[in-house]
């Protein structure tokens, strides 16, 4: 790992930890064993800091979408398997999702991810929307139906305990049974979406682990 990939993880833990404002250079600098200097070559400033958090785990989400698009090949499949992965997240990857829930208001506003956010967006409400031109979805709102889901899972870092009672699989499949349960036309197929042993679940963890 080279000198700004170590200080761009150090900092996210920080932001997963302590929020934007608890984290500072100082802190880091001394962390890593070097100058405050050396991480204002690399990044500059703190702000410019979280646009490369921000940036970086979009990418990375991105890649893991497109891999599940491409593996699994139904809308409710898709749809299922974007669901689970939205709270593998909590496990998977961990600092950097709390960094990035925790702070999304404020990511809001970093223009360098404005585009790699609508990306994401654009990919699960093309889901929906083609769920509901197959006939397997019925009706709905997609931005609305897109929004919703987004609100659900960008609120798990609050809750969600990796020690807790209910391990990630479960609380993945809760959401997909809520989500697939209200959108699916025929609902009797919802027990194998949301399998926390079935197809859908085992290659959401296949394309996370290729991609990391």
């Amino acid at each position: 790992m080279g000198k700004a990939a170590e200080i761009l993880a150090v900092f996210t833990k920080q932001v997963a930890a302590s929020g934007y404002d608890g984290a500072n250079f100082g802190d880091i600098a001394e962390r890593l064993g070097i100058s405050k200097g050396t991480i204002v070559h690399h990044y500059g400033t703190k702000d410019r800091l979280l646009a490369a958090l921000h940036e970086s785990y979009l990418r990375r989400r991105l890649r893991e979408a497109e891999l599940i698009m491409a593996r699994l090949h139904t809308p409710a499949q898709r749809l299922a398997g974007l669901l689970f992965a939205c709270i593998l997240y909590q496990e998977h990857d961990r600092d950097a999702t709390v960094a990035f829930q925790r702070e999304v208001i404020r990511l809001a506003r970093e223009e360098s991810g404005v585009k790699l956010r609508a990306q994401y967006v654009d990919l699960v409400r093309g889901v929906i929307s083609d769920g509901v031109a197959s006939g397997q979805f019925r009706p709905v709102d997609v931005p609305v139906q897109s929004l919703l889901i987004f609100g659900a899972a960008q609120w798990a870092y609050t809750w969600y305990d990796p020690a807790g009672r209910r391990n990630v699989a479960e609380v993945g499949a809760a959401l997909v049974d809520l989500v697939l349960g209200s959108l699916l036309t025929r609902r009797s197929a919802v027990a194998r979406l949301a399998d926390p042993g079935g197809l859908v679940l085992r290659t959401v963890r296949r394309c996370l682990a290729e991609a990391a």
